[in-house]
C-alpha cells in the first residue's frame, strides 16, 4: 500500500502536467471560421441521452443539427423540440447503407459538414467470465457452446463500440476534410477505456478498440480536430443497452447518481469550440490520476476498483 505522501505527490505532479497540456493543446482553431449559427453538425446517437442533450444543445444555439438515432418516434419528438434547424434521419450506424444513404442527403442539404459527434453504443455489464456462464469462485472448464455463446456477445458489443464508429470515420472524413474549413469530429468514449475496472471487462476493451482508432486517425489527417471525450458513469439508462443484460436478473437500468447529461454535453460543444485535441476525461479527478496511477501502482488501482464495483474475486 503507498504511502499517503507518495501519492500525494504524484497527484500533484499529474495535476500540473494536465494543466500544461490544456494551455499547449487549446488551438481556438475555428473562431472566424465555424460561426455557431452557420455550423453544420451531426450526431449519431441522438435519439437519447448525452446525444440527444447536444442536440438540442446546438439546435438553442442556431446551429443546422442532423440527428441520426435507430428509433423514429424519440426522433421526431427531438426534431419538435429543436426546430427547423434539427434535421432527423432514421439509420443504423453500423449499416453502411444507412450511412452512405445519410451522406448523400447532407451533401444535398447543406452542401457538407463542419462537425461529427459519436455518441451511440452500447454497455456490457457482466464479468468476462460470466458471458460463458461461469461464475465467481467456479473453476469448471466451460463447454464449446458456452465459449461460443460469449463470443457471440462480444460480437454485438464490437458492432456497436467499434465498427459502428469505424463506419462512421471511414463514410465522413473525407467530406469533412473537403467540405468544411475547419471540421472536428468528436468521439464519445469512457473512462473504462482507460482505467480497468471489473464487471466492464468487454465494454472497457470495444470502447478502447474505437479511442485508439480515433487517435490514430487523428495522426493521419491532423486537418481535422479529433477530440476524445471520457466521461465517467452518466446519469440515465444506457446500462438498458447491454449487450449481456439477459445473464443477469438485477441490473439497474437507471443511473440517477452519475453525471448530468448537461454538464457532459456542454463539455462535448467546449472541447470542440475551443479546439482541444486529445483526450477529455470527465471527471478529471480520480479518473484521470488512476490512469496514470495504474502504470505506476497496478495493484493499488485493481484494490480501488474492486471496492468501487464491490466486487469479490
Amino acid at each position: 500500500m503507498p504511502s499517503s505522501t507518495y501519492l500525494a505527490g504524484a497527484v500533484t505532479v499529474l495535476a500540473a502536467v494536465f494543466a500544461l497540456r490544456r494551455i499547449l493543446n487549446t488551438k481556438n482553431y475555428r473562431f472566424g471560421l465555424v460561426q455557431p449559427t452557420e455550423e453544420r453538425v451531426l450526431i449519431l446517437g441522438a435519439s437519447s441521452g448525452l446525444g440527444r442533450t447536444l442536440a438540442k444543445q446546438y439546435a438553442a444555439r442556431g446551429a443546422k443539427v442532423c440527428a441520426v438515432a435507430r428509433r423514429s418516434e424519440p426522433l421526431a419528438e427531438l426534431a419538435q423540440e429543436c426546430g427547423d434547424g434539427c434535421l432527423p434521419f432514421v439509420a443504423d450506424l453500423t449499416d453502411v447503407a444507412d450511412m452512405e444513404k445519410l451522406r448523400e442527403l447532407l451533401l444535398r442539404q447543406w452542401g457538407g459538414l463542419d462537425t461529427l459527434h459519436i455518441c451511440a453504443g452500447v454497455s456490457a455489464v457482466q464479468p468476462v467470465m460470466a458471458l460463458a456462464g461461469i461464475k465467481s469462485g467456479n473453476e469448471e472448464d466451460p463447454d464449446a457452446g458456452s465459449v461460443r455463446s460469449a463470443t457471440e456477445i462480444a460480437g454485438r458489443a464490437v458492432q456497436g463500440n467499434f465498427f459502428g464508429p469505424l463506419t462512421a470515420a471511414l463514410m465522413f472524413i473525407p467530406m469533412l476534410k473537403r467540405t468544411s474549413p475547419s471540421p472536428a469530429i468528436l468521439l464519445v468514449s469512457s473512462v473504462a477505456a482507460i482505467v480497468p475496472a471489473p464487471t466492464r471487462g468487454l465494454y472497457a476493451a470495444t470502447k478502447a478498440a474505437s479511442l485508439l482508432l480515433f487517435q490514430s486517425l487523428a495522426i493521419e489527417h491532423p486537418e481535422i480536430a479529433f477530440t476524445c471525450v471520457l466521461p465517467a458513469t452518466i446519469e440515465g439508462n444506457f446500462r438498458s443497452s447491454a449487450v449481456d443484460a439477459h445473464l443477469s436478473q438485477k441490473i439497474d437500468e437507471t443511473n440517477k447518481k452519475g453525471l448530468k447529461l448537461e454538464y457532459v454535453a456542454s463539455r462535448c460543444a467546449d472541447a470542440v469550440d475551443e479546439g482541444l485535441r486529445g483526450n477529455i476525461v470527465l471527471p478529471w479527478m480520480p479518473y484521470a490520476i488512476a490512469h496514470h496511477l495504474y502504470y505506476i501502482l497496478p495493484s493499488f488501482i485493481e484494490k480501488q476498483a474492486r471496492k468501487k464495483y464491490n466486487f469479490t474475486a
